[in-house]
């Protein structure tokens, strides 16, 4: 396999898992505190569940990003194109963004998810703004996304 091909299936890795493990720390985060919450009040099931789904989008964004790469390679219901070092090496910086972000944001989103999720216990009334907390994190998933995608269309093989 040559250097080009296997940077691109590197950045493709660490896309879907960077952003997936950001995504399990965060839904696991969230999930703890909303256990919590639960043996107290199992009818808040519901919202604790939504509030615990949160954090799981940077998964799916690196997932993207992930088989959008070795689409683009080729390696995903055709034959691998060739892809030279230089070329490689831009797809692996491209997939960095969500990467990167999507770590750091999963896990923080599921932090800020837990925090709201203690909010509801205590006040049901503010479910409303107990969402909208995590998905101001989400913002910054949301533009890392839009970075690779836009740096991978970038790149010409």
């Amino acid at each position: 396999m040559e250097w080009g091909l296997a940077l691109a299936i590197l950045g493709a890795a660490l896309a879907a898992g960077c952003a997936g493990s950001g995504s399990a720390l965060g839904v696991g985060v969230a999930g703890e505190s909303g256990a919590g919450v639960m043996t107290e009040d199992p009818g808040k099931f519901g919202l604790v569940l939504l509030l615990q789904a949160l954090p799981g989008t940077q998964g799916i964004y690196g997932l993207l990003i992930g088989f959008f790469t070795i689409m683009q390679v080729g390696l995903l219901g055709g034959e691998p194109v060739a892809v030279s070092l230089e070329q490689g090496m831009a797809i692996l910086f491209a997939c960095l963004p969500i990467a990167i972000v999507g770590y750091i944001s999963g896990y923080s989103q599921g932090k800020t998810s837990a925090a709201c999720i203690q909010l509801i216990a205590k006040r049901p009334e503010e479910t409303g703004k107990a969402v909208i907390l995590p998905a101001m994190v989400e913002t910054y998933a949301v533009l890392a996304l839009l970075m690779s995608i836009i740096l991978l269309n970038g790149i010409s093989l």
